[in-house]
């Protein structure tokens, strides 16, 4: 079993927005994502994506990810029909947002710590806002954040860094902190000044080591801590 994460003293974070990613940072969202894509796939007579290729296909937005799943299957994506392609992949995977995707293992207990602390905690995700709440929102976790911000509810999308300060503002400002698991992530962070603390267990291609964040962890249950460690003093 795994330790408690450690406790934070009451009210330590309360100027403190913790940021998360969505997909493969908070959750684990491959299965109904790669699971809807291949749907796609198989309409079109395409072969189906392993479940491993989540690592080259998700974090960069629906239509990167169809564009990519079809060059996978070795056909190209024209721009003509990119749309329809984009809608229907929306109508697959609304209908199986939660089927499978669940919160990554210690993922709730380390939030439960943040929000004791005094932390107010933020999603700013790649994917479109109305699905980031859909998929929150069935597993019961939407109510926990101050603002999920979408590519489509910013200025820009990360890495852009308007991205991360605009949803630290809409979750009422203050200090923040990225948690991802991608270079978009990261980068957002690093360029909007903020620190940053990579998960280990995400879809990134490249090693989160190797990413530059401040921190990289393995398991959720060393988040609290990590913040800590950046934020706390």
């Amino acid at each position: 079993m795994s330790p408690e994460p450690q406790r934070l003293t009451t009210d330590s974070l309360n100027d403190v927005v913790v940021v998360f990613d969505l997909d493969g940072t908070l959750i684990d969202t491959a299965p109904d994502l790669i699971g809807s894509l291949n749907v796609l796939l198989d309409e079109r007579g395409l072969p189906l994506c392993a479940r491993e290729a989540v690592h080259g296909l998700v974090g960069r937005g629906a239509r990167q990810m169809i564009q990519r799943g079809f060059a996978e299957a070795g056909r190209a994506l024209t721009d003509e029909e990119a749309p329809e392609l984009v809608s229907r992949f929306i109508e697959i995977y609304l209908a199986r947002i939660a089927d499978e995707s669940r919160p990554f293992l210690g993922c709730v207990a380390a939030l439960d710590v943040l929000e004791a602390a005094g932390a107010r905690l933020a999603v700013c995700t790649n994917k479109r806002t109305d699905l980031s709440v859909a998929l929150l929102s069935a597993l019961g976790l939407d109510a926990r954040f101050a603002a999920i911000v979408g590519a489509d509810s910013a200025p820009a999308a990360k890495p852009d860094p308007r991205h991360i300060l605009h949803t630290v503002a809409a979750a009422g400002g203050g200090r923040g902190l990225m948690v991802g698991d991608s270079n978009n992530d990261i980068d957002a962070a690093r360029a909007a000044g903020l620190p940053s603390i990579a998960v280990s267990f995400g879809y990134t291609e490249i090693p989160a080591h190797e990413l530059g964040a401040d921190l990289v962890i393995d398991a959720y249950d060393a988040l609290p801590e990590a913040v800590s460690h950046l934020l706390a003093g």
